[in-house]
């Protein structure tokens, strides 16, 4: 087996647990939060078929005010705003949209993974424990997801059936 297909299929082969019980108790957290993601806290700053026309904001398009909150963080952050405004609003609802899916999970959760270790050190963290909560929160769900992958209750499950005849 060549090595890309290795680590393909490690990227996709979920863990699956010994009931499918578990496997979808495990699933609920992945989908809740991936919905939160993709439709809350992504739309608003990423446009995305579901973004509210108030935003103003075309397909793939960041919120004009989010590069200028980024730059604020500091460092390599205000060197390249934009490049990390994009790719914390794309982790956020793009990612989250896969993580709900169960599409590409282990990728989408090291994204997410970021994002939220970004937004409670460097957003969050002067504003209190309940400001961070919710950072934190998904960041768990990511963390697990990093682990176990999809489960049996994702389209990584499926394509790792196809994969694996």
């Amino acid at each position: 087996m060549t090595r890309l297909r290795f680590i393909f299929k490690f990227l996709i082969n979920p863990v699956l647990q010994k009931h499918w019980f578990t496997d979808l108790v495990f699933a609920i957290p992945r989908i809740f939060c991936g919905l939160l993601l993709t439709t809350m806290f992504g739309a608003d700053k990423f446009g995305m078929p579901w973004t509210a026309d108030s935003q103003n904001l075309n397909l793939f398009e960041v919120a004009a005010w989010f590069p200028e909150d980024v730059a604020a963080y500091g460092g390599v952050f205000a060197v390249a705003p934009i490049f990390f405004a994009w790719m914390g609003a794309f982790s956020e609802a793009v990612g989250g949209l896969f993580l709900l899916l169960g599409l590409k999970t282990r990728i989408a959760s090291f994204l997410i993974m970021c994002t939220m270790l970004v937004a409670i050190f460097l957003q969050k963290w002067n504003q209190g424990l309940w400001s961070m909560l919710p950072a934190m929160g998904f960041l768990w769900i990511a963390i697990y997801n990093l682990v176990l992958g999809s489960g049996r209750f994702g389209i990584d499950y499926l394509i790792s059936k196809k994969l694996n005849k």
